[in-house]
C-alpha cells in the first residue's frame, strides 16, 4: 500500500490528508533547466568584466536619463506635424504587413486544415509554415533587404512573410475546430469546395480570423517602429533610434516614446471595439 502511495505521487500528512504530487519527468526536467539558468545568472554577473565602471554611479546616471526620458519630454528636432507624418508611415507599414499576410495566410490556411484538405498536403505546409514562423521578424526583414536593398520595401516583406506563417496557424485552427457535421452535410448535397468555404467556414470562423488580423496589426504596428531603424524603413521608428543613438537626444526621445504609447492604446481600443462587433 505504501508503495503504491509513493509511486503514484500521493502521501498522507501528519494530519492524516491526503496530499497529491505530480511526480513526472518533465516536471523533474523543468526544475532542472530552471536550476541551470539560475547558476548560469549568476556564474556571469560575478565573471562579468565591469571593467572600470563604478556601479553606484551608473545605477544613479541610469535613473537620472530616466527621469529626463519621462518626466522632460520635448521634441527638438522637427515639428509636431512632421512626426505625426512619421506616425503615420508606420502605421502604413503594419497596415500593408497585415492585408498581405491576412490574404496570402487565407488562402493558405485551406491547405492547412485537416478538417477540409488532404491530410498529406496539410502536414507538409504546416511544416513549412512553422519554419517560416520560427525564423524572427527582424531575420526575414534582413533576408529580403538583400535583394530589396534597405528601406520600406524590405520591411513590408519581412513583415508580411511571418505575418502570413503566423496567420495561417490561427486561420487553420479555426476552420478545424468547426462542427464536421455541417461540413459533410454540404458535400452529400452537393455542394462544392467554394461553396463548403463560403456557406460553412467564412459564417462560422470569420470573427474569430478578424480578432486574430487585428491583434497580428497591433504586433506588425509595433515591429514597424522597430523596422524603422533596423532596415532603415522610416517612420517613428527611425526618429527614435537617430534621438537615441545618435543625437542622445533623451528629451526628445521621450517624446517620442509618450507619442508611440498614445498611438498604441489608440490602436488597442480600437481593435477591441472592433473585435467586439465581429462576434
Amino acid at each position: 500500500m505504501d508503495m503504491a502511495i509513493q509511486l503514484t505521487g500521493i502521501e498522507k500528512s501528519r494530519n492524516g490528508k491526503i496530499r497529491v504530487r505530480a511526480k513526472s519527468k518533465s516536471n523533474t526536467a523543468i526544475k532542472l533547466l530552471i536550476f541551470v539558468l539560475l547558476a548560469i545568472s549568476v556564474i556571469a554577473l560575478l565573471t562579468f568584466d565591469y571593467k572600470d565602471i563604478d556601479l553606484g554611479k551608473a545605477i544613479a546616471d541610469t535613473f537620472a536619463n530616466i527621469k529626463t526620458v519621462f518626466l522632460a519630454p520635448k521634441l527638438s528636432r522637427g515639428t509636431l506635424a512632421d512626426i505625426l507624418y512619421q506616425l503615420l508611415v508606420t502605421f502604413c507599414l503594419g497596415a500593408l504587413s497585415t492585408v498581405f499576410g491576412m490574404i496570402l495566410a487565407f488562402f493558405c490556411s485551406l491547405l492547412c486544415a485537416q478538417n477540409i484538405a488532404d491530410k498529406r498536403i496539410a502536414n507538409v505546409v504546416k511544416s513549412i509554415v512553422a519554419f517560416v514562423r520560427a525564423v524572427p521578424t527582424v531575420l526575414w526583414v534582413l533576408i529580403f533587404a538583400i535583394s530589396a536593398g534597405l528601406g520600406s520595401v524590405a520591411a513590408v516583406l519581412g513583415l508580411t512573410f511571418h505575418s502570413f506563417a503566423y496567420l495561417t496557424k490561427v486561420y487553420a485552427e479555426a476552420i478545424e475546430e468547426i462542427d464536421s457535421g455541417t461540413i459533410e452535410a454540404l458535400r452529400a448535397s452537393g455542394a462544392g469546395f467554394w461553396q463548403i468555404i463560403t456557406q460553412a467556414i467564412l459564417p462560422s470562423s470569420l470573427s474569430y480570423m478578424v480578432a486574430w488580423t487585428f491583434m497580428r496589426f497591433e504586433i506588425n504596428f509595433t515591429n514597424a517602429v522597430a523596422m524603422g531603424a533596423a532596415a532603415g524603413a522610416g517612420g517613428i521608428g527611425f526618429n527614435l533610434f537617430m534621438a537615441g543613438s545618435f543625437y542622445f537626444d533623451l528629451r526628445e526621445m521621450g517624446a517620442l516614446t509618450y507619442i508611440v504609447v498614445i498611438a498604441v492604446v489608440l490602436l488597442e481600443m480600437l481593435s477591441t471595439k472592433i473585435k467586439s462587433k465581429a462576434k
